[in-house]
């Protein structure tokens, strides 16, 4: 009699204890399940927004045919991919998998690309169909290759709890001339890897390597994933067709190695402390005849069976049974439990250094919320012209900051080098396209802006333009520049230096002016943008605005080039006017030198007799009418001791045939003597020599008062007429305020649902906080729940 209720209550027992089991592997998978929610949630967020967090994930990185996309496919029990030779992946696709005992089915959400918020269901074959459109339609464009992730949300009752990104296969060309075609890929191998290498730069997310080698020294995928993860301590190394490998190894020592290789080969410590190994059966699901598989189920099973296969064979090379460590590196349900723990490790270890990344964000968020209202309380005609006004005002004080110097604005950004300068403002070059090497110059190679930039322009044209020598002059032009007098056919050589002197001074000085204007407009245009930087770090930006914005540039740019073309014009009138008339007082300015060549010239030609006496008397009245009078007076009066006895009147037929003989020369003779050919060249390099001082010091001045002084003290006053005068004829069309106030309230919506979803993930994280801290969420309690295939 007691027999029986002591069985019906140990039944009962049993019963309870079950159901208590049960329902504690619910809850354990209810809590779970917020916790991989909440990250896929956070993903999602990140890759919305550009917030600064990241969530842990497994980033799938390998060649082409590494066969990638079919083992994302077995780690998900479900075959939705295009999987085949060639490029099949040209977007990265982000598969956030939930494991749902109550989904008999893949249920599958694609998020939308124009609006992530968004998410649709769609079936497996919607999904393919949708990447193999992507596909196709990135093959047809020049980028070929787009970052912006494909994202699904899926859930399975055979799903682990991961977050896999899929990345496009890596390519490598083959070499060769046969191979010219897969040579022009290069771009688009650079390009892939560029993506890859990028994806890989997240330190929370864990790398699984790829390797469809025999041969653990052939590193084609470690080779790139060590540049970024150099010890491979975030790296899972996957060695994949483990089936196609295993016939390829004779000896059992091979296949020892190959399991278990040596740390040397691997070249780092790398997660799970020895490489794993897969193999994924041929052969798609569906219906058609080509379908090796009739539904998931049956790819599930072929799987498993797959690895048993793979096992079996190893221990039959081996010539043992494998140990139960290597078992756990064998086949794809190995990897996805490793893989799962692993991910999940990671999640329970970021909780905590998520909330506070969270609560940040949420500071930042509503501060730039209180941000937007504020602009938009302020969107009235009074407070936008203050904030015009304003900003005319902080911007003439930049200006004239930078023209005076400052070291606010980094010279690494904004200064340029003397070789950046000539590269996009000009050089200086002359008629010869002799260029001055850029190391001769003063700060060549520091990086200049404003200013100082200014100063280093003005003294490379000194330097350049002073050290420019007179052309050289041919006997062709000197008879040519002869001409016929309109009274005499007589030559008048000071003419026809003349004539040389300011065409060659022209043609050599004019092209400088046109240099000479063009840098500096150049290095006066990037005052502009140095000064916007220079608003935007002190606050006093005008965000927003971009129609006044773009006005204000206007104005500047069309101030600057006026103000440049009519100092040029000054400055080319004074250079006309300087090659159009000679003043013997402004152009012969070294007149000393002038002289001692022409007494050495004369001493060589007339030395001889002891005539040097009365010839210089002829060189003085000849080309020295110039000279002081009252010096020539005191040397007059001096006793000359050296010559008291010579008769003057025996020097006078001397000296008269001596100027016969100098007219004939010169004024009658029309046959060109060395004489003269030799006055003519020294004449012309007088003058040459006294329009370039003339051409420097009043150009440089020119340069000062009208170009650069303008923007100090015209400026200012036109930038208030024009921008005083728009806002009296045209205020809502200089702001915008149309289209400002709709882009106000779009960006405010954004940041208000961005608002709301970081506070649901403070909470929902606060909450897995608490459970783990009050031990309600256990890890080891989370792994024991895990899909089996």
């Amino acid at each position: 009699m007691k027999k029986g209720p002591v069985d019906r209550s140990e039944g009962g027992g049993e019963e309870f204890a079950a159901a208590e089991e049960a329902e504690e592997e619910e809850e354990e998978w209810a809590s779970s399940g917020k916790l991989y929610e909440a990250y896929n949630e956070l993903h999602g967020l990140a890759q919305e927004f550009e917030t600064p967090f990241e969530a842990p994930a497994v980033l799938v990185v390998g060649h082409q045919t590494d066969g990638k996309s079919a083992l994302v496919e077995a780690l998900m029990g479900f075959q939705f991919n295009h999987v085949g030779g060639g490029t099949k992946t040209r977007r990265p696709i982000t598969l956030h998998m939930k494991y749902n005992p109550t989904c008999e089915l893949p249920r599958c959400r694609l998020v939308s690309d124009a609006d992530p918020a968004i998410a649709h269901f769609k079936s497996l074959a919607e999904i393919q169909a949708y990447i193999e459109a992507e596909n196709m339609r990135l093959e047809s464009d020049p980028c070929q290759f787009s970052e912006k992730e494909i994202i699904i949300k899926i859930e399975y009752k055979y799903c682990p709890n991961l977050t896999i990104i899929d990345t496009p296969g890596l390519i490598i060309p083959a070499p060769g001339r046969k191979n010219r075609i897969l040579q022009s890929l290069q771009g688009q191998a650079r390009a892939v890897e560029a993506l890859v290498r990028a994806k890989m730069q997240h330190k929370e997310f864990i790398i699984l390597c790829l390797e469809d080698c025999s041969d653990w020294s052939n590193a084609t995928t470690r080779r790139i994933v060590m540049q970024i993860d150099p010890e491979l301590s975030r790296t899972v190394i996957v060695s994949t067709k483990l089936d196609t490998k295993i016939p390829q190894f004779a000896r059992s020592s091979d296949v020892e190695v190959f399991l278990k290789p040596p740390v040397c080969m691997l070249d780092g410590c790398l997660l799970g402390d020895s490489p794993f190994f897969t193999s994924v059966p041929s052969g798609r699901v569906g219906s058609g005849h080509e379908a090796v598989y009739r539904s998931n189920e049956e790819f599930k099973k072929a799987i498993s069976l797959r690895e048993l296969e793979d096992i079996a064979s190893l221990e039959e090379k081996l010539g043992r049974s494998l140990s139960k460590e290597e078992r756990s590196r064998i086949g794809v349900s190995s990897l996805r439990l490793f893989l799962e723990e692993l991910l999940q490790e990671r999640y329970l270890e970021s909780v905590p250094l998520i909330i506070p990344l969270l609560e940040k964000e949420f500071r930042s968020t509503t501060r730039k919320l209180r941000e937007v209202n504020q602009e938009l309380s302020n969107l009235d005609e009074v407070k936008l012209k203050e904030k015009g006004r304003a900003f005319h005002d902080s911007l003439l004080t930049k200006l004239s900051l930078l023209l005076k110097g400052t070291v606010v604005a980094p010279p690494d950004k904004f200064g340029e080098t003397l070789q950046d300068e000539r590269t996009n403002g000009g050089t200086f070059i002359g008629a010869d396209s002799f260029q001055f090497p850029h190391k001769m110059m003063p700060n060549a190679g520091m990086r200049l802006y404003g200013g100082a930039q200014y100063h280093r322009a003005m003294a490379e044209f000194r330097i350049v333009v002073g050290g420019v020598k007179c052309p050289p002059i041919t006997r062709e032009e000197i008879v040519n520049a002869c001409g016929v007098e309109d009274i005499h056919d007589g030559t008048n050589y000071s003419r026809t230096a003349c004539v040389i002197a300011v065409a060659k001074a022209r043609d050599t000085f004019e092209p400088f002016l046109h240099q000479l204007g063009f840098r500096l407009l150049y290095i006066l245009k990037r005052l502009l943008p140095i000064s916007v930087y220079l608003l935007q770090k002190d606050g006093e930006y005008l965000s927003g605005h971009e129609v006044f914005l773009r006005r204000v540039e206007i104005a500047f740019n069309k101030f600057a080039e006026a103000t440049e073309r009519a100092c040029r014009d000054k400055c080319m009138e004074d250079l006309v006017s300087t090659t159009r008339y000679v003043t013997w007082s402004l152009h012969n300015k070294n007149r000393a030198g002038l002289r001692q060549f022409l007494d050495s010239f004369s001493g060589t030609e007339h030395s001889s007799n002891g005539n040097s006496t009365c010839l210089g008397g002829l060189q003085e009245s000849s080309f020295g009418s110039n000279d002081n009078k009252h010096e020539r007076l005191k040397t007059d009066s001096k006793p000359n001791h050296g010559t008291q006895g010579v008769d003057s009147n025996s020097c006078s037929p001397l000296v008269e045939t001596r100027l016969v003989d100098l007219l004939d020369s010169t004024l009658w003779n029309r046959r060109l003597a060395p004489s003269s050919e030799r006055i003519v060249y020294a004449l012309v390099h007088q003058i040459f020599h006294g329009i370039k001082e003339h051409f420097l010091v009043s150009t440089e001045l020119k340069f000062n008062c009208f170009l650069l002084m303008p923007v100090v003290d015209k400026f200012p006053a036109l930038l208030r007429e024009d921008l005083e005068s728009a806002f009296e004829d045209d205020l809502d069309n200089i702001f915008d305020i149309t289209q400002l106030r709709h882009s106000l309230g779009q960006h405010k919506r954004d940041l208000e649902i961005e608002l709301k979803r970081i506070q649901r993930l403070k909470e929902k994280f606060k909450e897995i906080n608490h459970q783990l801290n009050s031990h309600q969420m256990q890890p080891k309690r989370i792994s024991t729940v895990k899909p089996r295939c």
